[in-house]
């Protein structure tokens, strides 16, 4: 399944990228760095993390395409790739057909910072081995033709440029820190808009003790005209049952769910991490009351839930219907649609919030709890 192999080798790309911009000191120092005064404007420095983002967003959009030209215009991304840099020039940030002209090409965005531009371009172009058996054994048809796809190059971008390495977790859930920064990437079906393929990359899994780099985790899903195949096992449903959520999460949804899971409220940063969390079992939903996440963060999440048996619904939509009576399974969330009235990056926005889950068989009670609270 070339496809699958393609968005994970991506992934993988992009992982290395992301551990680059935190361990080189060339780059971490513009990652952290805020401008003050008269250099505020200096774009290129003070959103250095934006042009992290872009810069994956690119290699992804790049090395897909190149491979699959059926995809061309047809990935989809969170960042513009259009920068200013200090001499007021308008910039495209793309991948070039060589090494030396990417970083030519950097070093322009980043007011002739070689050293830094170096380096990225060097990650850009390099070739990321990959052995897999079990991703190698995939046999599913799947035509490029039909899909499309959406990036979120980092999720958690204040986690990646502020968090942590040494966050302890809780009740296995990392509540902040670098464990929470992935790489989000998922393919649809162009026509229904159902999740098809996701990829969840965790380029910040492990610190090796001796040399301090950080070493990767990637996690698959397929699900495809009733094949479902992942490379994790299904967590069971477990007894006493948690939920994770935002810590900007309403009070009303947490007064609302703590009968259900009693003190296994947990707290994450992230919308990706949190979805991982569930994908893992160390959850068994996470609930968001707001329309703050975005197709391109739960594409991905999504068709790897999918896989597992589970999914991901319309909170606001999924109410209403339990509300009326209607008990059954509430639609899953879709890709190919923006939001009508909306503009910008709102009109893919996930406006009714969400809840994701891995056993279809705990939605009910989840949405009994919050049917019932005032004010949702």
């Amino acid at each position: 399944m070339a496809l699958l192999r393609a968005l994970v080798c991506a992934s993988e790309k992009a992982a290395c990228i992301a551990q680059l911009c935190r361990q080189e000191d060339a780059l971490f120092q513009l990652l952290v760095e805020e401008k003050t005064g008269a250099d505020k404007n200096k774009r290129f420095v003070q959103d250095f993390k934006t042009l992290a983002d872009v810069l994956i967003q690119e290699v992804i959009k790049h090395d897909v395409g190149a491979e699959f030209p059926a995809l061309q215009g047809h990935i989809f991304g969170e960042e513009s790739n259009k920068f200013e840099n200090g001499l007021g020039e308008t910039l495209v940030v793309q991948v070039c057909g060589t090494e030396c002209d990417t970083a030519a090409l950097l070093a322009r965005v980043l007011d002739h910072n070689q050293a830094a531009a170096d380096l990225l371009a060097a990650a850009v172009h390099q070739e990321v081995p990959l052995e897999d058996p079990a991703l190698a054994a995939v046999a599913v048809a799947v035509s490029p033709e039909s899909m499309a796809i959406w990036i979120d190059p980092i999720d958690s971008t204040n986690q990646y440029i502020r968090g942590r390495g040494d966050v302890a977790p809780v009740g296995g859930i990392y509540p902040s820190g670098l464990r929470s920064a992935l790489v989000l990437i998922g393919a649809y079906d162009r026509h229904s808009g159902e999740p098809v393929l996701g990829v969840i990359n965790e380029p910040f899994y492990r610190q090796d003790p001796l040399t301090h780099r950080w070493q990767g985790k990637y996690h698959w899903g397929v699900s495809y005209q009733g094949t479902r195949l992942c490379s994790l096992p299904c967590p069971p449903l477990r007894p006493d049952p948690a939920a994770v959520l935002s810590g900007s999460e309403k009070p009303e949804v947490q007064q609302a769910l703590a009968p259900l899971y009693g003190g296994r409220l947990r707290f994450a940063s992230g919308a990706g991490y949190k979805m991982l969390c569930v994908i893992l079992g160390l959850a068994e939903a996470y609930v968001l009351s707001e329309g703050s996440t975005f197709k391109w963060d739960s594409c991905g999440p999504h068709a790897v839930l999918r896989a597992l048996g589970g999914g991901m619904v319309d909170l606001g939509a999924a109410l209403a219907g339990w509300r009326a009576g209607r008990h059954g399974p509430p639609p899953q969330l879709t890709y190919h649609r923006a939001a009508g009235g909306a503009a910008g990056a709102e009109r893919w926005a996930n406006h009714g919030g969400l809840v994701a889950f891995t056993h279809p068989e705990h939605l009910p009670a989840v949405l009994y709890a919050l049917a019932a609270a005032p004010g949702l």
